[in-house]
């Protein structure tokens, strides 16, 4: 039995279309910063100037983005499947999205200097 006060209306086949699109930005996003490194001779001035340009920071914010809503998903499928108690269950799917929401925020700020 799936606890469905915590799902958002999600089905089976949404948690894994995200999954699978999340995973391929994050896979692209690894392989332009390996690339960046592999071809660039990486100084603290190659690297800031890199992170400077709006395309890496876009990019950068949809990788977050991806990672966010992977570990949510994950997260909650873990959560559903192993805490029984519903309190329980709430009070770190609570906790999960408070330091979810944390990371990107952290990661916003970071990056864009705000």
């Amino acid at each position: 039995m799936v606890n469905h006060v915590s799902s958002f209306g999600r089905n089976g086949v949404h948690d894994y279309l995200l999954l699978r699109a999340t995973a391929i930005i994050m896979t692209l996003y690894t392989v332009y910063l390996v690339s960046f490194i592999a071809f660039t001779d990486v100084s603290y001035l190659s690297w800031s100037s890199f992170f400077d340009g709006t395309f890496t920071k876009v990019f950068t914010m949809l990788a977050l983005a991806s990672v966010m809503i992977h570990a949510w998903i994950g997260m909650w499928q873990v959560l559903t499947d192993y805490i029984k108690p519903t309190l329980l269950r709430g009070v770190l799917q609570l906790g999960v999205i408070v330091v979810l929401i944390g990371y990107f925020l952290s990661g916003f700020f970071i990056l864009w200097g705000a």
